[in-house]
């Protein structure tokens, strides 16, 4: 088996390539890697196995120098003798910024990318398996505190919280129009939060969120909303067993589903019980979150009811320098908090099947093997660019 993998720094993209490094029946695993030259590229990719002691065999992980911005991706591609025999395409690079800002860059990495990718794949004579690593929450935001199926999506008639998922809508109907089903392989993983084996995570992504509610203490969020949140380890042993079974489905939620779900309360009582000289957790509501903002800004009436939480109000102002600060935090949770309420749950019932897993840890679980990292991640820097 020969793969050709995009992503392969990030988060999932990373562990799914140390995972696959390890496997027999790969012989070669090509990443499209933005680098100066071969050498920074490779360089890049012994970093990646470097972070947790694997070993990195440069005859069988091999930089391909490209940037999915580049209008000439696909010629390029097309082009180099070294992938005439790819078998197996796994794309897993994406922008994944909520920020509106970014919406633009989102779209042409996660659409315009993916179609130059597309574009190569589809004359590829050997490709047997085209993986592409979208996300659960396609589905959209009027699904609200239910289980939610494979089935349901794509729907172009779903609305969306940020550019982020539509990307990922629109990415799986470009699948069907280049490609024939029987090559499709579309993996969905739900919130995707740190590492279960108690070691550091190749990026915080979206554990900056619980890092910012540890921080601020006084929580704008529903305490009780089912998170379907899976560790990356889960997500990538998944990722890696579907391209090695019989598979009965072309699409699969990699999730907590019913069974092992958590709740922002149950992650606040980790957090509480580890970080016990600070504040205990309080929820207040989605509805103060705007107070928070007007109160970060100074614009707050005196009368509001947010300051009968002074005590913690008090504790947030201290445990930030600048005022400013809170600002850009407030608005970098604010996408973060709509997901957290919908309380949406994802089917996870054809992994079972088709793999015969046991389900992942429910994350108030397994979140405890993160807490020295979650201390350690910028909250400002990913305010910023979450």
């Amino acid at each position: 088996m020969e793969i050709f993998l995009t992503g392969a720094t990030g988060l999932v993209g990373g562990e799914v390539l140390v995972k696959l490094s390890k496997k027999s029946e790969v012989n070669k695993i090509f990443c499209l890697i933005r680098a100066a030259s071969v050498e920074d590229g490779r360089n890049r990719l012994q970093h990646i196995f470097a972070l947790h002691n694997d070993e990195f065999d440069e005859t069988k992980i091999i930089p391909v120098i490209g940037d999915l911005f580049d209008d000439g991706l696909t010629t390029q591609l097309k082009q180099s003798p070294l992938l005439n025999n790819v078998t197996t395409i796994i794309h897993s690079a994406a922008n994944t910024s909520f920020a509106k800002v970014k919406d633009d860059l989102v779209e042409k990495a996660n659409i315009g990318g993916l179609t130059k990718i597309l574009l190569w794949a589809k004359q590829l004579n050997s490709l047997n398996t085209f993986m592409y690593v979208g996300t659960a929450t396609i589905c959209g935001k009027d699904v609200k505190h239910r289980l939610v199926t494979e089935d349901e999506s794509p729907n172009n008639n779903a609305t969306h919280l940020v550019k982020y998922t539509y990307t990922k809508l629109r990415g799986e109907q470009l699948l069907k129009e280049h490609l024939p089903e029987d090559k499709i392989l579309v993996v969905r993983p739900s919130i995707i939060m740190g590492d279960s084996r108690g070691i550091e995570p190749r990026s915080p992504v979206i554990l900056w969120a619980l890092a910012t509610m540890n921080k601020l203490r006084l929580v704008p969020a529903n305490p009780y909303a089912s998170l379907d949140m899976v560790p990356v380890d889960f997500v990538a042993d998944v990722m890696t067993q579907l391209l090695f079974v019989k598979r009965n489905y072309r699409v699969y939620h990699i999730s907590a589903g019913n069974d092992a779900c958590t709740s922002a309360l149950q992650l606040a009582k980790v957090f509480d019980h580890h970080f016990d000289d600070l504040l205990p957790h309080q929820f207040v509501g989605k509805e103060m979150l705007n107070p928070l903002k007007l109160w970060a800004k100074g614009k707050l009436p005196s009368n509001h009811e947010l300051f009968e939480h002074q005590d913690y109000l008090d504790y947030i102002e201290e445990s930030f320098e600048d005022v400013t600060n809170l600002r850009i935090l407030f608005a970098g949770l604010d996408p973060y908090i709509e997901f957290a309420e919908l309380g949406q749950r994802f089917d996870n019932s054809r992994i079972i099947e088709d793999l015969g897993i046991t389900p992942s840890l429910p994350g108030h679980v397994y979140i405890h093997k993160c807490l020295k990292y979650i201390e350690r991640i910028n909250l400002l820097e990913g305010a910023i660019d979450p």
